[in-house]
């Protein structure tokens, strides 16, 4: 039998702040939601970050993805240090929860190991 599993790759945004982080190697673990388009993404795949309305962009590897039922969850599981170490865990779940309300949260959390690949 063969593989026949190619590595994929993925575009998403990213707001200035996180994409100054992961362009710097200093975030680890990347919080998404659990939408049906990223159901497939797994270890091998590429992501391009890019800040909506620029050419700004960068790549990462994806080392792992792990799902989790809410945020509060996800960052117990990963460390909030490896989602954001510039902000404190009570400070990240409210960022995250400003940028997904309930009901996206409730289709579950996705956190996503990615490691900088070099340009």
């Amino acid at each position: 039998m063969s593989d026949t599993t190619t590595a994929r790759r993925h575009e998403l945004n990213l707001y200035r702040r996180y994409f100054d982080l992961v362009a710097a190697g200093r975030k680890s673990i990347e919080v998404r939601v659990r939408y049906p388009h990223l159901a497939d993404m797994a270890a091998g795949d590429t992501i391009r970050f890019r800040i909506k309305g620029t050419d700004e962009t960068c790549d990462v590897r994806v080392l792992r993805v792990t799902g989790y039922p809410n945020f509060e969850a996800l960052l117990d599981g990963e460390g909030p240090a490896n989602v954001n170490p510039a902000s404190s865990r009570e400070e990240q779940l409210t960022n995250i929860r400003a940028i997904y309300p309930p009901e996206k949260e409730a289709l579950g959390a996705l956190a996503i190991e990615i490691e900088l690949i070099a340009a």
